[in-house]
């Protein structure tokens, strides 16, 4: 009962960030009305972050099945969730004891080292963790050295990948209060190493000049609300009325029913946009209480919508060109000998729109579009590499989608290939 409790409290990213905000407000010795304050509204800023995501991708689920049935592709589609999901029932114990340990250990190195980042995305801990058990298994060894290593690799990972991103997230957030903690950190890295080398900084997506008479387009909400309608009208009318009228509208007439699910995913990211303000503005403060008490100067890494208020022309510029790779891609893939790929919209949305921003911050537009081009190759190809390496474990159909999963996944393989 106690396991399944911590496993819970472990899996959910506002209960943890939540006793984060807690503790941090405790130490200070604030007002108990400060603490329960502070503490609640961490919680509901993330839950409201959460909202606005399920909101989004459930838009972007049926763009992804009518993008399939208009262009009958058939092939592989990462998708986070559903990996774990297949694994918890020959890995749940090691996943849940590598998430536990592996936090412990996070704490233990920004404590002791330079790397000063308390990792703070649940449900990325919690995928990283089950991956790794995965595929430490593969090695043949017990369960206990499996925890072990795979714990000290979880910990080592959520303090070095916020520490690698955070000369560029100054650079978006001009302070040094937050990190990123999301484990699509290769890409936004090689986003932002090949926007530095293209791109031209000076010149931002956010100072793009409009004309007056399309200055409705400056609210960056219209602007993905009319981007978002343009691709699911287009997709719409390749699939035609029958399908979606019959299968996903519920006998909604197939244009309306397109129209409303790309406004709904504007609404979603306009959700999730003041949901990230909100525990901006909470769990900064509150997280002081425990970088002087515990961890002195410690920050706290995020999940990566926390850089999305500060590019949102960025963030509709790189999930675009993300999913163009993305389409690039899936021709691609089979001239290597690899699996196709189909594009998952929520990986090409979420870590595109973030590649952007990155990007963009040393870059400028043409950053923006070449850095999340980039990233969207990535997540295309690693997704597809690192299939062999879980196919021996019963997980065909399906992969982990974000960049750090696959480069991990793949040296970890790799090493064990080596010594087998």
């Amino acid at each position: 009962m106690f396991d399944l409790i911590m496993k819970d409290i472990l899996g959910t990213p506002a209960i943890l960030v939540g006793l984060f905000a807690l503790f941090g407000l405790m130490l200070q010795k604030k007002a108990i009305t400060d603490v329960v304050s502070g503490t609640l509204k961490t919680i509901m800023g993330f839950i409201i972050l959460n909202a606005g995501a399920t909101v989004l991708t459930g838009s972007l689920t049926i763009f992804g099945d009518m993008f399939e049935k208009a262009f009958n592709i058939e092939g592989v589609i990462p998708n986070n969730e559903a990996i774990v999901a297949l694994s918890q029932n020959a890995f749940g114990t090691e996943t849940a004891m590598i998430m536990l340990i592996g936090m412990l250990v996070n704490i233990v190195l920004a404590r002791y080292t330079k790397f000063k980042y308390i990792f703070l995305t649940g449900h990325h801990t919690m995928f990283m963790a089950c991956l790794l058990a995965a595929v430490l298994s593969t090695s043949g060894m017990g369960s206990i050295p499996l925890v072990i290593i795979g714990s000290l690799i979880l910990g080592a990972l959520m303090v070095l990948l916020p520490a690698m991103l955070q000369p560029t997230v100054r650079e978006i957030t001009g302070s040094d209060d937050i990190a990123v903690g999301h484990f699509g950190s290769f890409g936004y890295f090689a986003a932002a190493k090949v926007a530095k080398l293209t791109g031209d900084k000076t010149k931002s997506t956010e100072e793009v000049k409009v004309p007056k008479s399309l200055g409705f387009l400056r609210d960056s909400s219209v602007a993905l609300a009319l981007t978002m309608t343009i691709m699911f009208l287009v997709v719409s009318l390749f699939v035609g009325p029958s399908y979606i009228e019959e299968n996903l509208s519920d006998g909604t007439n197939f244009l309306v029913f397109s129209l409303l699910q790309a406004i709904t995913f504007a609404a979603g990211v306009f959700i999730i946009l003041a949901g990230v303000r909100m525990l901006i503005a909470e769990i900064v403060p509150a997280f002081k209480g425990i970088a002087d008490k515990i961890v002195p100067n410690a920050k706290p890494a995020l999940d990566v919508p926390i850089v999305f208020p500060f590019a949102p022309n960025a963030v509709i510029i790189g999930f675009l060109s993300s999913f163009v790779a993305g389409l690039l891609s899936m021709f691609l893939l089979p001239l290597a000998g690899l699996a196709v790929i189909v594009p998952g919209l929520v990986p090409h949305f979420f870590c595109g729109a973030a590649a952007g921003v990155f990007g963009n911050a040393v870059g400028g537009r043409r950053g923006a579009i070449i850095g999340a081009f980039v990233q969207g190759i990535l997540i295309s190809f690693l997704p597809a590499m690192l299939l062999p390496v879980l196919g021996s474990l019963g997980f065909e159909g399906t992969t982990f989608g974000d960049s750090d999963f696959g480069v991990v996944g793949i040296i970890i393989g790799y090493i064990i290939n080596l010594f087998s």
